[in-house]
């Protein structure tokens, strides 16, 4: 049964590697998508096999409660409104990382936790922590519960980088003791503020930057419980998403025009906008007659879809236009900006 259960975990980390690499092109990416979940579906059904499980019925209990809430919220929520449930997606994948890992050391009460398997959980947990927390903020500032504008208060960073020192410290009397579960509930409790105090002074025009850099933490936190539980194919796709996820963040960065380090702690970004402020331009408004006789003597039209079509809905019109200008010869291309640009059809 091992052979066998080895044998799926590799096709399955096979499916995410070539699901991740088909993402990379709008022609391909649903069947990428589609990918990635046959190959967490094999996963996920081998593993119910492989294991000794005496009682399926809060298994069975999770598995309906959880496919009800994502199916409702893939029917209700709007497509605008995407970059709030995927900041919830990795806050969720964060906080099962870190039960996870609680659960198998309690499980176990830590008795045959050897050296890498401490410093792991400990990882796990600090990870899984600050991904919830952090992410849990980010939906906030996105959905307009909290202000968008960056929370900043005096010795900020340094009162982030005692809390990071703390939990190091926590974590290196846990590896010397592992009978100890208090210093476990300790780290889980600063991790939880250091995520807080880490998303809040960024402003709300950097959350996207932010949610990628989470979906980048909610990969690591897997791979770290993937550790903790010798499970192979938890820690592939741990190491793809967050590796993925800092690669994305980087591109995101660049796209700005700012570097990971500014937009994490420079506290600039607001909701009017995330890059630096440069020279001011004139404004020239067009009237639609002005628009329709640019359009008659255009050779190249560039389309930039932004976040004002996608509020307006008016991926169909557009679609229209280009299709009347591609029958007039004209040369219709679309420029997708790598932080706030998006393809017509997501505004569907």
């Amino acid at each position: 049964m091992v052979t066998i259960t080895n044998l799926v975990y590799l096709i399955a980390a096979v499916l995410f590697i070539l699901g991740l690499k088909n993402l990379g092109s709008p022609k391909t990416a649903r069947r990428g998508n589609l990918m990635a979940l046959l190959g967490m579906l094999l996963a996920i059904v081998i593993t119910l096999f492989d294991r000794n499980i005496l009682d399926f019925t809060y298994i069975i209990a999770g598995l309906i409660i959880g496919t009800a809430i994502g199916a409702y919220a893939a029917k209700t929520v709007e497509m605008t409104q995407m970059p709030q449930m995927v900041a919830l997606f990795n806050g969720f994948g964060g906080l099962a990382s870190a039960l996870v890992g609680m659960a198998e050391y309690v499980h176990h009460g830590g008795a045959h936790f050897t050296l890498d398997v401490s410093i792991t959980l400990v990882l796990s947990l600090l990870i899984g922590t600050v991904t919830f927390t952090g992410s849990v903020i980010a939906y906030a500032k996105l959905q307009g519960i909290m202000r968008g504008a960056p929370i900043v208060f005096k010795g900020q960073t340094a009162f982030n980088a005692l809390v990071l020192v703390g939990v190091v410290v926590l974590g290196g009397f846990f590896t010397a003791d592992t009978s100890q579960m208090n210093l476990l509930l300790i780290i889980l409790f600063l991790s939880a503020i250091l995520g807080v105090t880490s998303v809040i002074p960024i402003g709300g025009a950097d959350m996207p930057v932010v949610i990628s850099l989470l979906n980048s933490y909610s990969g690591l936190a897997a791979a770290m419980t993937g550790f903790v539980l010798s499970n192979n194919v938890l820690i592939v796709a741990g190491a793809l998403v967050g590796a993925s996820g800092i690669i994305l963040t980087n591109i995101m960065c660049k796209a700005m025009n700012r570097s990971l380090t500014n937009v994490l702690f420079a506290a600039v970004g607001t909701d009017g906008g995330g890059g630096s402020s440069g020279d001011k331009k004139k404004v020239t408004q067009y009237t639609a007659e002005d628009a329709a006789m640019v359009f008659d003597s255009a050779q190249s039209v560039i389309i930039v879809p932004g976040y004002g079509l996608a509020v307006a809905q008016a991926q169909h019109v557009l679609h229209e236009l280009a299709t009347l200008l591609m029958e007039r010869n004209v040369d219709v291309r679309y420029a997708i900006h790598p932080v706030a640009g998006r393809m017509p059809g997501h505004m569907n």
